[in-house]
């Protein structure tokens, strides 16, 4: 069995890396230790870069089709990852997960429609219905001494006829959370029910870690089938963001057929020749590579948790259930949300996501990626605690 080693540290300066190349532009200043862009720091593997200069050895980059492998590829690890059992015309590929939630909004809602969400969130899920002249609503996570959970009964208050999306988050950014059975069944019902369509992004699901289990929302029941677009990519879990190979699953004909129809007018479910490899590769040699990988990620979880708790114990850590994400709990800090973000940037030099992106309710937190080399994050943690030291 090969070892996949993740400890080395790569230069991602100059290669138009948001992550790295847009530090000043966003947080105005470079000097930074980047975790915040969901891209990890880890070597892309082996399979897909030799996938790709196999191809690239070809040196003709013609018009391309989804092929066989490439499908089967897919119906391979879905079966493999989840037992779901897939249909080939079940699934179009999408130029991006964030481009396909605004297809669906296009395709299912008009403007004055009501989309729902789950605040705190991934922050796209309430910018892009607002751009597209929808009213977004809010269903927030109720935060307990356990976690996060949904609030059924908040949901039952805000639901009208003009409610037509409900958008989901599984596993859960930026809180890490892997969603029960039983709390995904009651949303499949409760949306089937009121003819809400749901839109499950799925991105994170591939890293759920051991002990977890991710359950496809179109997988769940005749219910959630009948309702629902599970989207679902190799580019979080192989570290190929760039490359853009996300993918949709749709099991109900009749929603399948008014969404792939949206896609087929405008070419947007065409992918590219290094979409289409790179699922392929990831999908075909990726398993023993993920595990490990997912290990590292975890390692670095107890690590940040127990560095924390330790040192800076003002800061908590809500333990992921999923991904490389971190979800830090800074109240113990004392600051309002300008003043916490303004500390991270200015004293700890650290480069994270302000949780109020993920909305009011994010007020507080901040999210910390920890893709990256163990050297990386003990350097940050080091800087994290200096500063919160020298605040007296």
């Amino acid at each position: 069995m090969k070892q996949y080693h993740f400890d080395e540290v790569i230069e991602r300066h100059a290669t138009s890396s948001v992550k790295y190349d847009q530090l000043k532009e966003v947080f105005g200043s470079d000097d930074l230790l980047p975790l915040w862009v969901a891209d990890m720091d880890f070597r892309t593997p082996d399979f897909i870069v030799d996938a790709l200069r196999k191809r690239c050895a070809h040196e003709v980059f013609g018009y391309t089709f989804a092929s066989d492998d490439y499908y089967n590829s897919i119906l391979a690890w879905l079966d493999y990852k989840y037992g779901w059992r897939v249909e080939r015309d079940w699934i179009s590929y999408i130029p991006g997960i964030v481009k396909g939630i605004s297809f669906v909004v296009d395709c299912f809602s008009n403007e004055g429609d009501k989309i729902i969400i789950q605040p705190p969130v991934y922050h796209p899920f309430r910018l892009i219905p607002e751009g597209m002249g929808r009213e977004v609503v809010y269903n927030p996570l109720r935060l307990t001494q356990d976690g996060y959970e949904m609030d059924f009964e908040q949901l039952e208050t805000l639901v009208d006829e003009k409610c037509k999306i409900f958008i989901l988050c599984s596993p859960h950014n930026p809180g890490g959370i892997v969603w029960p059975k039983e709390t995904l069944m009651r949303l499949a019902d409760f949306c089937h029910k009121h003819h809400i369509l749901v839109i499950s992004d799925e991105i994170h699901a591939e890293m759920t870690f051991p002990g977890n289990k991710h359950i496809p929302f179109s997988a769940l029941s005749e219910a959630a089938a009948a309702n629902s677009i599970s989207f679902m990519a190799p580019s979080k879990t192989f570290n190929i963001a760039g490359i853009v190979s996300s993918y949709a699953v749709v099991p109900d004909p009749a929603v399948r057929e008014k969404f792939f129809a949206y896609l087929h007018a405008r070419e947007l479910n065409a992918g590219t020749i290094f979409a289409y490899e790179a699922t392929i590769a990831a999908y075909t040699y990726g398993a023993e590579w993920l595990q490990q990988m997912r290990q590292y990620v975890m390692r670095n979880v107890d690590y940040v948790d127990e560095y924390l708790q330790k040192h800076i114990p003002q800061i908590k850590v809500y333990r992921p259930q999923a991904s490389f994400l971190l979800w830090l709990d800074c109240h113990g800090l004392g600051m309002k949300q300008e003043a916490l973000v303004a500390f991270f940037i200015q004293k700890a030099k650290l480069a994270l996501n302000d949780g109020s992106m993920f909305g009011t309710e994010g007020e507080g937190f901040m999210r910390m990626n920890i893709g990256c080399p163990r050297s990386v994050i003990d350097k940050a943690l080091q800087q994290l605690e200096k500063a919160v030291a020298d605040l007296g």
